[in-house]
């Protein structure tokens, strides 16, 4: 099913700062939103940052179809992101809205969510999605360092939350995969999704071919366009070099031709 996308300038409501590297952009749509899954993104257009030429990708991170708000969750990482970490309320961003295809329902409720940094970021929607549907997901989140543990308490209202970090200051220490969870001689889960760095993505769905858990992954590849003419953000898969922007950017693993 082909879903409908905009053009359009939405009103920031909110702008949170989370810590000194992450922070939330809370965005008031014109008109009522389309159909919109988790795991869909947005191209964002950075106005008043000159060496920013290109739309920046971001994950939605939630949708409020009742105050036709949607929010982003954004990581500081150059000009272009420390420029929209200044917007105010009242000020405007335009986006291309919604891109990409999603997550798929799954037809199980023993669901794993694995989000490392801001991998993170389409978790949320993801687990409130699932609850619509009766299903009441283990999130798994992973962070550098206690400073970075954000947003606990709305995961938590979604599902069972387990926290790790790399220095150990919050939850257990290590990478995402040395939690306790994946140390069992048999995992429960019928289906993971996960989303983070891409060496934190094949130790998962390394784990999952191991235990024979279907695996769906959300890829963060370079993008330009959004919507697959510039051809940047390809990916090898099953059926050839596919665009990240167009055909994923979730991904079945065993879709994927990881090297």
């Amino acid at each position: 099913m082909e879903l409908k996308k905009l053009v359009e300038d939405l009103q920031v409501v909110d702008n949170t700062r989370l810590n000194h590297r992450h922070f939330i952009l809370e965005l008031l749509a014109p008109e009522k939103f389309p159909l919109i899954l988790p795991g869909q993104f947005v191209q964002v257009l950075v106005e008043d940052s000159p060496s920013t030429f290109l739309r920046r990708p971001f994950s939605i991170h939630s949708v409020d179809y009742q105050k036709n708000t949607l929010r982003l969750l954004i990581q500081i990482k150059g000009p272009g992101t420390a420029q929209l970490s200044k917007l105010k309320s009242g000020d405007h961003l335009n986006l291309i809205y919604p891109l990409g295809n999603s997550f798929s329902l799954p037809f199980t409720k023993d669901v794993l969510l694995v989000g490392g940094g801001c991998g993170v970021a389409p978790l949320l929607f993801l687990a409130q999605f699932l609850n619509q549907n009766n299903i009441h997901p283990t999130i798994l989140l992973g962070f550098r360092t206690k400073e970075e543990v954000s947003e606990i308490e709305t995961y938590s209202a979604y599902g069972k939350v387990l926290v790790i970090t790399d220095d150990g200051t919050e939850g257990e220490k290590g990478l995402v995969v040395d939690h306790s969870i994946f140390q069992k001689e048999r995992l429960e889960f019928k289906k993971i999704f996960c989303c983070g760095p891409d060496a934190m993505m094949k130790a998962v769905a390394k784990i999952a071919r191991m235990h024979r858990i279907d695996c769906e992954v959300s890829l963060e590849n370079t993008m330009a366009c959004g919507f697959g003419v510039c051809l940047c953000c390809i990916t090898p898969t099953d059926k050839g070099n596919e665009r990240v922007c167009v055909e994923g950017p979730v991904f079945n693993i065993n879709r994927l031709k990881w090297q």
